[in-house]
This record gives structure tokens, C-alpha cells and sequence, in this order.
């Protein structure tokens, strides 16, 4: 049964979110409205630090990584984006060198968008069980540069940060095990994901009943329903939309942890892993507790998966 072993996270310097308005175009109402409304404050953002060193200082504060680098079989990079760095350069490989991890399998997933953090989890979770070795480790490593304008923003739902998360899964353990996981894409033919025109007005008709969709999904494969769940651990894009879907989903607003929307912003595939880290240190999880973490992505990906703690 896939766990997760360990997880932790780097949280670079914050900005404003005024200071953004010249370099995002924002105008003053737009300001307003992602800090008053939406709830983001201020923007993880590390204009001296590139991809690779943003990850290695998550996979660096990794509890148990340093000393067990030979069971380590696979370094999966979760891309919030399809692509985070000229050719050739590979951060992925990058962090693998400087961790020691040479004879591990290296690759990244993508096209989930910022859902696809959880997907990495589940595809290491399955090729760990595939390899029958108890002892094997994957190292996840989540969270993206915002190099263009297309990646600094979605317009008018969030704001992305450059925080970073690594977690170690095993194949088993009595902690962090994973109960249930689904995903779905509503992409549309022509591969378009922008959030413009037609495009935006779809995604906010579909949104919050294709979240529900693959949190109940998820929920049926673990057993459980909505009542068990402790605490909710989502991706960080606004305070409005989990609002609207806490009521949606039938789970108290004081359930989902909301914690770092305005101290982060929406940090790609990494806010779940982010929030797990923020609610273990604040004691929000007890041995036993039920969490779901949640996340959705550009081309309509969602994605649900259950823990137990």
C-alpha cells in the first residue's frame, strides 16, 4: 500500500501581491480582488534561485532522506508545466546529481496541470508495489518557475508562487497510507487550456461538480465517505472557490485547511504537500485522522486522493 514516508517543503521570499500589478497588468479592482476576496496576501517568488536549487532546498529538508540514498529507485518530477526550463538544461537531473541519486529512474509526469502532483504520487506508488521490494523508496519533487506571463497567473482566479514540496513514498508503512485516488481529465480536443473566453466560462460551469465528482470517486475506492473525512488539504487558488465547495461537498469550512493561500499563493502541484507539512506542525492531524487532498488543474484536470494518518 503506497505511504507517504516523508514530506517537506521551501517556501522562498514573499511579495506582495500590489507589487505584481505593473509586471501582471493587473488593474486596481483586479487587486482588490485577489486580495480582498480571494484571499491572497502575499506570493512565494525567487527571482535569484532557479528551478533546481528551489527544489534541492525541498528535497534537502527532507527528514530520512540523507543516509538511505541507495534505496531510492525513482525521482519523479510532478510538472505543474510541460515545460519549466530550456533545452537542455534538466533540473530534474540537476537536483538528482547533487542528492547522490545517479542509479535511481528519472522522469517527470505532466498534462494533469496542477492535479499531477497527486498523479506522481500514485505512479509511484504503483511502480514501487511492481518492483516487490519493501525496502524501495520514490523521491517526488512538485512545484514550478514562473518564467513567462502564462505561468504567473491565471487570470482572475489565482496567483502562482515558486514555493516547492519533495515527499519520499514506500510501498507500505502504518503512516500516511494512501486509501483511495481519482483523476479526471474534461480537456477538449484542440489541447487549448488557457482560461480565456469560452474556455474560462466552461471551466467555472464544470468546476465544482468535477471536483465532487472525483472526490467521491476517490472517497468510494477508500471506503470512507465525506462524514470521516478529518481535514481537507487543497490546492491554494482561492478562498472563494472553497468556499463555494465546501458547501458543495458537504464538509465544514473549518475542515479545509486554507492556511497558506495568503502566504504562498498557488504553488503549482506543491500546495497539498504544502498544507500536509503546515497541518502536521500545527497538530491539526491525528494518528487515525482521515485527510483528502484535492487539486485541479488548466485543461480541466481534477483529482482527489485519501489518506490515513
Amino acid at each position: 500500500m503506497t505511504s507517504l514516508v516523508a514530506v517537506s517543503s521551501h517556501l522562498p521570499g514573499t511579495v506582495p501581491v500590489d507589487a505584481l500589478k505593473e509586471s501582471l497588468g493587473l488593474d486596481d479592482q483586479q487587486v482588490r480582488r485577489f486580495t480582498r476576496l480571494y484571499g491572497l496576501n502575499r506570493i512565494c517568488r525567487a527571482p535569484d534561485q532557479r528551478e533546481a536549487e528551489l527544489l534541492l532546498a525541498a528535497a534537502g529538508k527532507l527528514e530520512g532522506l540523507a543516509g538511505m540514498e541507495d534505496r531510492i529507485r525513482y525521482v519523479i518530477r510532478a510538472k505543474g508545466l510541460r515545460t519549466t526550463a530550456p533545452y537542455p538544461i534538466s533540473p530534474l537531473h540537476e537536483v538528482r546529481d547533487a542528492l547522490g541519486l545517479r542509479d535511481a529512474k528519472t522522469f517527470a509526469v505532466a498534462d494533469h496541470g496542477c492535479a499531477t502532483g497527486l498523479l506522481a504520487i500514485d505512479v509511484a506508488g504503483m511502480l514501487l508495489e511492481a518492483d516487490g521490494d519493501p525496502d524501495g523508496l520514490a523521491l517526488v519533487l512538485a512545484g514550478d518557475k514562473t518564467l513567462t506571463p502564462f505561468s504567473q497567473w491565471v487570470a482572475d482566479v489565482s496567483i502562482m508562487g515558486e514555493a516547492t514540496a519533495a515527499v519520499l513514498v514506500g510501498p507500505g508503512g502504518g503512516r500516511d497510507r494512501m486509501l483511495g485516488y481519482a483523476a479526471r481529465l474534461h480537456g477538449r480536443e484542440d489541447g487549448l487550456i488557457d482560461l480565456v473566453g469560452d474556455l474560462a466560462k466552461e471551466a467555472v460551469r464544470i468546476y465544482q461538480d468535477a471536483l465532487a465528482e472525483v472526490v467521491a470517486a476517490a472517497l468510494e475506492e477508500a471506503g470512507i465517505t465525506v462524514a470521516d473525512i478529518d481535514l481537507v488539504l487543497p490546492h491554494n487558488v482561492n478562498r472563494v472557490s472553497w468556499t463555494v465547495a465546501a458547501k458543495n461537498l458537504g464538509i465544514p469550512g473549518d475542515k479545509i485547511y486554507l492556511g497558506n493561500i495568503e502566504a504562498t499563493g498557488h504553488s503549482f502541484c506543491a500546495d497539498p504537500f504544502i498544507n500536509y507539512q503546515s497541518a502536521r506542525e500545527r497538530g491539526l492531524l491525528k494518528p487515525g485522522d482521515h485527510y483528502l487532498m484535492t487539486s485541479a488543474g488548466l485543461g480541466q484536470s481534477f483529482a482527489a486522493m485519501v489518506f490515513q494518518h
